[in-house]
């Protein structure tokens, strides 16, 4: 039984990463989790991923990007306004303007500086370099 889907995919991506993979399989398909690829695809962190219906109620095929170091999620899911993001890139990312924190707002999933463009706030998911 999987307790924490958004970790689950934070590790599949960065394990397959390791190995050397060129593709994984993210499953069950959430909703939160299409979002986050969305992000990581416009980042330039994966490649192409495509939503695949199964009996459990669909699963990701994700290409793994070039660009990625290192993929994880955020636990506690802190909650950040606008003028808190430098504190947690320090914390989580390895070089000032390196990576990207990932965000869910009120206007949906996005990196944390798209939400200091937009000067709002929401809860740190994970984070990508």
């Amino acid at each position: 039984m999987k307790q924490d889907i958004l970790a689950d995919t934070f590790a599949a991506i960065d394990n397959a990463r390791e190995v050397g993979n060129k593709e994984v399989e993210i499953e069950p398909a959430s909703e939160l989790v299409k979002n986050v690829l969305i992000v990581l695809q416009e980042k330039g962190y994966i490649g192409l991923f495509e939503h695949v219906e199964d009996q459990t109620g669909g699963k990701f095929k994700v290409e793994i990007g070039k660009n990625m170091n290192k993929a994880s999620v955020i636990k506690p899911r802190f909650s950040v306004s606008n003028d808190e993001y430098q504190k947690y890139e320090k914390r989580y990312l390895p070089a000032r303007g390196f990576g990207d924190l990932i965000i869910t707002t009120p206007q949906g999933v996005m990196s944390h500086k798209e939400a200091r463009e937009q000067g709002i706030g929401g809860k740190l998911l994970g984070y990508v370099y």
